[in-house]
């Protein structure tokens, strides 16, 4: 069903990922004079995240948001909003418009709602391009396995844009984008790195339960995601 764009190095792939995304986000802002742009964390995503810097475009148009957010200091080195502020939001991409996920509450469960109303009210809905990475336990976003709020992150028929989560096998506490804002994106990528992520990509193509394994509630229903893989 999946047919990934294959790519013998990173560097390979992530070129080629930053040149879709490019056309993407250009694309939307010629025919809705802004474009938006949700990204995952981690270091699998640092280079793609250096190209885009560098590129052209109408930046000062462009609201970007993160897929995930652990809940630490923004300062803290597992913050995903500092990793954007160091490796994206600089050079050509300094004028971008951030939306943060964080909030001086103790708690992410405690911000669920004043999130929820700042991403409504600041960002171009729906997204125009969200970018996933995928862990080797089969989960995606902060969209872990066997979470208590799992479900409700899952829950198709939700009007919830964020959900609060408690990995059972991840430290920290996480917010994430839920996956009816997911699918609803109008350009959605997998990016997937070396021979591991491969096969736990095979794995969750080959079986239904999404408990198990949360990216299977992606690849069910959204046969349109692009997937780029690098050997």
């Amino acid at each position: 069903m999946y047919q990934p764009h294959e790519y013998p190095t990173r560097t390979a792939m992530n070129t080629a990922l930053a040149a879709a995304i490019s056309n993407n986000l250009q694309q939307a802002v010629a025919q809705r004079a802004q474009a938006s742009l949700a990204l995952s964390g981690g270091p699998a995503v640092i280079e793609l995240l250096q190209i885009l810097s560098h590129t052209t475009l109408p930046w000062e148009k462009i609201h970007i948001t993160l897929v995930d957010e652990r809940w630490v200091d923004k300062e803290h080195e597992d913050s995903n909003e500092r990793l954007m502020r160091t490796h994206l939001l600089q050079n050509q991409a300094k004028n971008a418009h951030f939306i943060s996920l964080k909030t001086i509450a103790d708690t992410p469960g405690d911000s669920i709602d004043e999130i929820h109303t700042r991403l409504q009210q600041a960002l171009p809905l729906p997204i125009d391009v969200l970018v996933l990475g995928m862990g080797e336990d089969g989960h995606t976003a902060s969209l872990f396995p066997h979470a208590e709020n799992l479900s409700k992150g899952l829950d198709m028929h939700s009007n919830r844009m964020v959900i609060d989560m408690q990995p059972l096998t991840a430290p920290h506490k996480r917010i994430s984008l839920t996956l009816p804002v997911i699918l609803n994106s109008r350009h959605l990528y997998l990016q997937l790195v070396g021979k591991k992520q491969q096969q736990v990509f095979q794995q969750a193509l080959a079986g239904n339960d999404t408990d198990q394994m949360p990216i299977r509630a992606v690849l069910q229903q959204q046969p349109k995601i692009q997937i780029y893989l690098a050997q």
